[in-house]
């Protein structure tokens, strides 16, 4: 299971990959957002 963060009510869900037709269960919404994390990456540029 993974937790992400439904985009119209901001719940956090946590979501079976397995499954097809995702919904948020607190305002049904259908488009989620996977939070990054708190490490920070420094790219070189070419």
């Amino acid at each position: 299971m993974l937790t992400y963060k439904c985009a119209s009510c901001g719940e956090n869900v946590e979501i079976d990959t397995g499954r097809m037709g995702i919904k948020c269960p607190r305002c049904g919404g259908k488009i989620f957002y996977k939070e990054r994390g708190t490490v920070s990456k420094h790219l070189k540029a070419r």
